[in-house]
């Protein structure tokens, strides 16, 4: 199916089963602990063997011996692969480095050997006996050393872009800011670490792993083993969360199937968690420089936000500056990204990439901006709200409600009782209220599905679609029971398999979207093919209460489905909307915090989300995605951060004890407001991703509710106590 004319009335718009609060399908076997995740598979007629990785201790360089006689004679040991041993492995077209293979290190971590045991423990302890010699060399680990040295990245990034003259406008304006932001490295830091199981069945390999998007880890798995990608089954039912993290191969998966060539057997192995921060991919820290001149009345006439931010050699920038070019109006504006080179592990998509750093920064400079205009800062951000793309004015925005998530949430949260900086005190609690606009461009990718009904009149669904904890398995049984006019119960969801038709994956914010029209235009298929076999007309039939009906004639979709049942299988692509259109999601983040006045501690007391994303497919789960990135959003202002030590090139704090994420004490109340909307453009569904969106900005609401409450404006983050202490009032 072709998505190339806004969407108009269909059967998704009865909104008898999609838009309401359906619980998971999937919970229970969650909640249970029924549902099987990657390491946990097993079959009783396999003999299954562990695998345990090796990480290089250092960062850059190369590897001259590995001595494995000594490991290979521990007890239980029944082989040992090393990165010499397999040169002539390539790289995935994914992937920035080298999952494994050769002789080269490029970063601390990379994977070099793996340890094959009887059982876990025992490849763990004969792991640890491998004795390696290295050649150093001189790596560059401090991105704020290395700004001299960027450069601009691969034009496919869009590194730059500018309209009006933003230099001359600026040095005009009667209002100013200039100032500068830096955010950290950060880890995914997800529940279920990166873990597979490989069994080889002669040529043809079987996998079962923790991946978003299947078809882009079978390729590149073919890739780098160098077989054909029809000789891989791979399979990934449950994932334990993955923001990003499981987007592309990773070198557990790589090792489990070298591993189960190399012993005969079915062989499982999940990097321990001290070594996923060093070895896969993480958020990169960034420098960013935001300059804004405006009119004293509060309009913008120049805006300009320039970004920093180091990767690998090969690999692409935090594209922190991609929402400034359509958040907020303004005829004079530049923003640039810089690239350096550096040998740090693998910078690459952690949830929300580019807005999520980039809005920490920007709304902290326009709240700094309204404060130096005397303007609230909410009526300063509506006062510069756009219907257009900035850039390119003859673009418009497919629908765009930022103002009302300001003002609905303004309402809802007790905005009008915000006081003046420092000035709210109870006890030893100096309180204040922040704010920040939410965006996010609404991405959409081909996506593929199979629909099938039997004879019973149940109606199985099948494509590659993966499930994160998002609720994919709930939104995809309610669109095809929407669709052929079923109870939700008589939908069966089957996720994560190769075998399936090839959809959009989970990640970008595109996932709910683009899957389930995916699932729409298969349901399509269907419904034609059920209306011709019943000499129906395609165009008149309703599907409800498990019937199809044309004027007065109905039928089961049982005995329409006859003994060899029907399918109908397609794929929803896109035409041009996009390009005329510009998509986006819009929100407003509210934070009230308290700081204690004699510690400088933050704690954060309640947090309203208001979001405007199209239609939203299930309240639920939809809700639960945006707590779930408040709560991250949480975490990356006060304190997340991944601590670089410069000398030697790898993360400090590379485990869950030394990285701080939120936990339920810090999170007191939370709540989530969704605006009554439809994006037609969008797609036939009319609706639009909103997990990534949740986050988008929340960092930047609890920094600015910060200042609010003592003044203070610390523009580098986490936000922890250090920074505060120093400059909080005195104690009466």
């Amino acid at each position: 199916m072709q998505f190339d004319k806004p969407a108009t009335i269909n059967p998704i718009d009865q909104l008898k089963v999609v838009g309401r609060p359906v619980h998971r399908i999937d919970g229970e076997l969650k909640t249970s602990g029924r549902a099987v995740y990657a390491y946990e598979w097993s079959d009783p007629d396999l003999h299954y063997a562990y695998g345990y990785p090796v990480g290089s201790t250092i960062a850059k360089g190369h590897v001259i011996s590995i001595d494995s006689s000594t490991a290979k004679a521990a007890p239980g040991v029944l082989g040992i692969i090393t990165t010499l041993d397999k040169p002539e492995l390539n790289k995935g077209k994914l992937n920035t480095a080298k999952l494994f293979g050769g002789s080269e290190v490029r970063h601390y971590h990379q994977a070099i050997a793996v340890v094959v045991a009887e059982t876990f423990e025992e490849a763990r302890a004969a792991a640890g006996l491998l004795k390696v010699e290295y050649a150093t060399e001189k790596g560059r680990f401090d991105l704020r050393s290395e700004m001299a040295n960027a450069t601009t990245p691969d034009p496919s990034t869009e590194p730059e872009s500018s309209s009006g003259n933003f230099d001359a406008a600026f040095a005009t304006a009667p209002v100013t800011l200039d100032a500068e932001y830096a955010t950290p490295d950060q880890s995914h830091a997800m529940m279920e670490p990166h873990a597979s199981i490989a069994n080889w069945n002669g040529d043809d390999l079987e996998v079962w792993t923790s991946s978003q998007m299947i078809d882009w880890w079978r390729s590149d798995l073919a890739m780098t083993l160098g077989i054909d990608k029809d000789q891989i089954h791979l399979k990934s039912p449950f994932i334990g969360g993955g923001f990003g993290g499981k987007l592309f191969l990773r070198a557990d998966c790589v090792l489990a199937c070298l591993a189960a060539k190399a012993v005969g057997r079915p062989v499982k192995v999940a990097l321990p968690r001290p070594m996923i921060a060093n070895n896969t991919t993480h958020r990169p820290a960034t420098i960013q420089r935001i300059r804004i001149g405006a009119e004293t009345s509060g309009k913008i006439t120049a805006i300009a936000h320039e970004s920093w931010s180091g990767d690998l050699q090969g690999g692409g920038p935090e594209t922190a500056v991609m929402q400034t070019r359509l958040l907020y109006a303004g005829e004079n504006r530049m923003t640039t990204m810089k690239l350096a080179t550096l040998d740090l592990p693998e910078g690459n998509a952690m949830r929300a990439p580019g807005e999520t750093p980039g809005l920490m920064a920007l709304e902290i400079a326009i709240d700094e901006m309204a404060e130096k205009l005397g303007m609230d800062p909410i009526e300063f951000r509506i006062l510069n709200d756009t219907l257009v793309d900035p850039e390119n004015p003859e673009r418009p925005f497919s629908h765009r409600d930022l103002i009302g998530c300001l003002t609905r949430g303004a309402e809802e949260f007790g905005w009008n009782k915000r006081m003046l900086p420092a000035e709210r005190r109870e006890g030893n609690w100096m309180i204040g209220l922040g704010v920040a606009a939410a965006f996010r461009n609404n991405l959409v990718m081909a996506s593929g599905a199979r629909v099938k009904l039997d004879q019973d009149g149940l109606v199985t669904v099948e494509t590659d679609m993966t499930d994160i904890g998002t609720g994919s398995y709930t939104i995809i049984a309610q669109t095809a029971a929407e669709m052929l006019g079923v109870e939700v119960e008589h939908v069966d969801v089957r996720l994560g398999d190769s075998r399936f038709p090839v959809s959009a994956g989970s990640g970008g914010q595109f996932g709910a979207n683009s899957a389930t029209s995916g699932v729409f235009a298969a349901c399509v298929k269907l419904r034609e093919a059920i209306a011709s076999k019943l000499g129906f007309n395609s165009s008149e039939v309703v599907f409800e209460n498990g019937q199809v009906r044309s004027g007065n004639r109905a039928v089961a979709l049982a005995d329409a489905a006859g003994t060899e049942g029907l399918v109908g299988e397609d794929t929803i692509e896109w035409g041009k909307l996009t390009e005329t259109h510009q998509q986006s999601t819009f929100g407003g983040h509210f934070v009230e915090v308290g700081v204690d006045i004699a510690t400088g501690e933050t704690r954060i007391r309640r947090m309203l989300a208001v979001c405007a994303a199209g239609r939203i497919l299930n309240p639920i789960t939809a809700r639960s995605q945006v707590i779930g990135a408040m709560t991250m959003g949480a975490g990356a202002a006060l304190s997340e951060e991944l601590a670089v030590d410069t000398r030697y090139g790898f993360f400090v704090n590379h485990d869950l004890a030394g990285y701080e994420v939120p936990v339920h004490a810090d999170i007191p109340h939370q709540d989530v407001i969704f605006m009554d909307e439809t994006d037609p453009y969008s797609s036939p569904m009319k609706a639009k991703g909103v997990g990534e969106l949740g986050l988008c900005g929340v960092s930047a609401a609890i920094a600015n509710a910060i200042h609010n409450a003592t003044g203070i404006r610390v523009r580098q983050y986490p936000i922890t106590l250090d920074k505060l202490i120093n400059e909080l009032p005195e104690l009466e």
